[in-house]
């Protein structure tokens, strides 16, 4: 505590690591044997989305939030999609065994958002002995974005029609490679920020600038976003590429559910959640199926070729089989919240946060 009996105010400090072959800029807090936290970034963000957050933790924390291939101040390395999202996940397990950021054998608290949460599943299917626990906000499915009709993850098509880099709205594209920082369009990078990454733009207060400036650092392009596209015979007509970060989420090489389930050493997991997120959702804005479903896709096949990915519901009946399996999980649902719980609900965000800090590793 400081003088006035408040929590010291958490400063991070940005380094540069050459870790996994490419060199990455980290933010780093806290004091080196400080219970170890990972925060992993979503797309079309950098470790600076992580800010408005770490200013609420306690001092005690080692955290490390680095920022992905081709985001903030990292290397534009090329994302290999056909690895799904293990091109980030290695990188991230490469920096668990720099001394400089962590201790020897430390098993951190890895925390991810959207993209993030897909990266954190990754880095447990693939290192379970290197992570002591899991809180996953607001995490894309572990089926992947788009592209499949049931809780299961069965395909809508057998080339995963409709996901992919094809699906990203090329004025965003556009704009987000200019820097554009205006308000004029909805497919402003400003504009997406405030309608698609809250639910409710106040939320954002002093930090939209910051967090626009974290937006704005994605490296655009055919290696990274939004990546490659395929032409398609199934509707709307275009498939995932092998190329960039949207294919790199397609259900065509994003797919771990079943590994997920079947790891040995399973670590608590957290599932924080808004209801009112519109990205991540079983009535997903970013789903060319639902959208299509409203009309503003054209030539939308119908609900019984083409349904709208559920996938919440998907992710829950992952969970479920993994605590099935002898894991243990909790969903927490916060009411009118949107894709960022740890922006738009700073203070459940970091209690369940700490909860998982005072779990031993296993």
């Amino acid at each position: 505590m400081d003088r006035r009996g408040s929590m010291p105010r958490v400063e991070t400090e940005q380094r540069t690591v050459t870790a996994n072959g490419i060199t990455q800029a980290v933010r780093v807090a806290g004091p080196p044997d400080g219970t170890p936290v990972l925060l992993i970034h979503g797309n079309c963000s950098s470790a600076l989305f992580w800010e408005p957050l770490v200013r609420r933790l306690p001092p005690t924390l080692r955290l490390v939030a680095p920022d992905l291939r081709g985001y903030g101040a990292s290397e534009t390395a090329p994302v290999n999609a056909t690895r799904g999202l293990r091109d980030f996940s290695d990188d991230v397990a490469a920096l668990l065994d720099d001394p400089t950021l962590f201790a020897a054998d430390a098993r951190p608290v890895v925390v991810g958002h959207s993209l993030g949460g897909g990266v954190a599943m990754r880095l447990l299917v693939d290192h379970p002995h290197r992570v002591g626990a899991l809180l996953l906000a607001a995490p894309v499915s572990p089926y992947g974005f788009g592209g499949t009709r049931d809780l299961a993850g069965t395909p809508t098509t057998p080339d995963f029609a409709g996901t992919g880099a094809g699906t990203a709205n090329p004025d965003f594209v556009a704009r987000l490679t200019a820097g554009d920082r205006g308000t004029d369009a909805p497919t402003s990078p400003r504009a997406v920020l405030r309608a698609t990454y809250v639910a409710d733009p106040a939320s954002l207060g002093g930090d939209e600038d910051l967090l626009l400036d974290s937006l704005l650092s994605t490296a655009t392009g055919d290696d990274n976003y939004p990546g490659t596209a395929a032409s398609s015979e199934n509707w709307p007509g275009m498939a995932p590429g092998e190329r960039g970060v949207l294919n790199a989420l397609a259900p065509t090489w994003f797919r771990l559910a079943d590994e997920l389930v079947a790891v040995a050493d399973k670590p608590p997991v957290i599932w924080v959640r808004g209801d009112a997120d519109v990205i991540v959702s079983d009535t997903s804005l970013f789903d060319l199926a639902y959208l299509g479903s409203l009309g503003a896709v054209p030539g939308w096949p119908g609900e019984a070729e083409c349904p709208p990915q559920p996938m919440v519901g998907q992710t829950r009946a992952v969970l479920e089989r993994y605590a099935a399996a002898g894991g243990a999980y909790h969903e927490v649902v916060l009411p009118g919240c949107g894709h960022s719980p740890h922006l738009e609900r700073p203070a459940e965000f970091v209690a369940e946060l700490l909860a998982l800090t005072t779990v031993p590793a296993s």
